[in-house]
């Protein structure tokens, strides 16, 4: 992702990821009956590594931010959700920092549970009134919102994360390849499991999160062909607080447990606080998402069930946009924040990540970015 001095939110411990999946009413493949894994060859290791630090960006001008005005409207959640939101807030933060923009001109505000579409249109003219520019909407869930604002507007730059509005010059997508780092995710869960059983938890059943249940599946399919994967959603399309529900992410991540998965993957929000109390629980492992979940404060407790991390690098996306924005460059971003511009990637905090498995990550890494390796964006 783009060209920045960005090392410093390597400091934040703030990488990324997602998944879902729908109730799969059992497993994937045939059952292995509890033994580990058989495993399909692996590709070779490049020569040289192709991780980096996280959102880490070659030194590059100094940009001056000065005059802006930064607005920041997130999604139910908000600062503090230890994954998505707070990552966007990195990248705010960063910004902030690196480009001399007056913390007396920015302004965070954030959407409610079931709130009605009109408030969020509400939230964005508010901004847009009081004379912030650039403002950016966390969440495809101001899709809408900026369908109608954006041309009310059209002098101020909007950036959306995770969604588009066709015929709005003043909406920039910044979106991502969401199923690439969940392919990655389900190798490591392959390789993690001493049943060849695995789950995955997403928090609302919805076409951007089936993105990550298609990358996961494929993933642990690739590394172990008869593998089994359960699959479940917290709540349906409709029912959004299934990315802030612990008490529901916690029964779910339970009801996989029983199934016999001993590796759970959610993709949940604030959710998945209460499924990682549930997989430590009961003695199990997960996979963290769209942070490195390793080193979030918030999962202090149970951090030593996570043995990696999926990366959804949300905070250099709101980072980049930011910077485009001071330089009027906004054309310069990339359509999809991806494996290739180090928008999307993997965390192995923890150590228990080997260097044979290191090697194996970084072996479909490479096949991805060169596209030897086509991840599904579809379930």
């Amino acid at each position: 992702m783009r060209g920045t001095a960005f090392a410093a939110i390597a400091l934040t411990g703030l990488l990324v990821v997602s998944a879902c999946a729908k109730d799969s009413g059992g497993s994937t493949a045939a059952s292995t009956g509890g033994a580990p894994c058989e495993f399909a060859p692996a590709p070779s290791p490049p020569v040289a590594s192709t991780t980096s630090a996280a959102g880490e960006r070659p030194a590059g001008e100094k940009v001056d931010g000065s005059a802006l005005k930064v607005g920041l409207a997130y999604d139910i959640g908000g600062r503090g959700d230890a994954s998505f939101n707070d990552l966007a807030a990195a990248g705010f933060d960063q910004a902030i920092k690196d480009m001399g923009v007056r913390k007396e001109n920015t302004r965070e505000l954030s959407a409610a549970p079931h709130e009605d579409e009109s408030v969020k249109r509400s939230r964005l003219r508010q901004l847009a009134r009081d004379g912030f520019n650039p403002i950016i909407g966390v969440g495809f869930a101001y899709t809408e919102a900026l369908r109608v604002v954006a041309p009310e507007f059209p002098d101020v730059e909007f950036g959306l994360v995770d969604s588009a509005v066709d015929g709005a010059p003043n909406v920039t997508p910044l979106v991502f390849a969401e199923q690439e780092g969940a392919f990655l995710a389900g190798v490591v869960a392959a390789y993690q499991s001493k049943k060849c059983h695995v789950g995955f938890i997403g928090g609302v059943d919805i076409p951007l999160i089936q993105k990550f249940e298609a990358g996961f599946v494929q993933g642990a399919r690739t590394a172990a062909p008869k593998i089994e994967v359960e699959r479940k959603y917290i709540t349906p399309a409709t029912d959004f607080s299934g990315f802030q529900d612990p008490a529901k992410g916690s029964e779910t991540a339970k009801g996989l447990i029983d199934k016999g998965a001993d590796v759970l993957y959610p993709a949940a929000g604030a959710s998945g606080i209460g499924v990682f109390a549930a997989v430590k629980q009961a003695g199990v492992l997960a996979i963290g998402c769209d942070a490195d979940q390793y080193h979030q404060p918030a999962l202090a407790d149970s951090r030593d069930v996570i043995v990696a991390s999926s990366l959804k690098r949300v905070n250099v996306a709101v980072y980049d946009f930011v910077r485009a924005a001071a330089r009027n460059d906004l054309a310069s971003l990339p359509k999809v924040f991806d494996l290739k511009v180090n928008g999307i990637g993997y965390a192995t905090s923890g150590g228990r990540v080997d260097a044979k498995l290191q090697g194996i990550l970084e072996a479909f890494k490479a096949q991805i970015i060169e596209g030897k390796i086509q991840v599904a964006d579809k379930r």
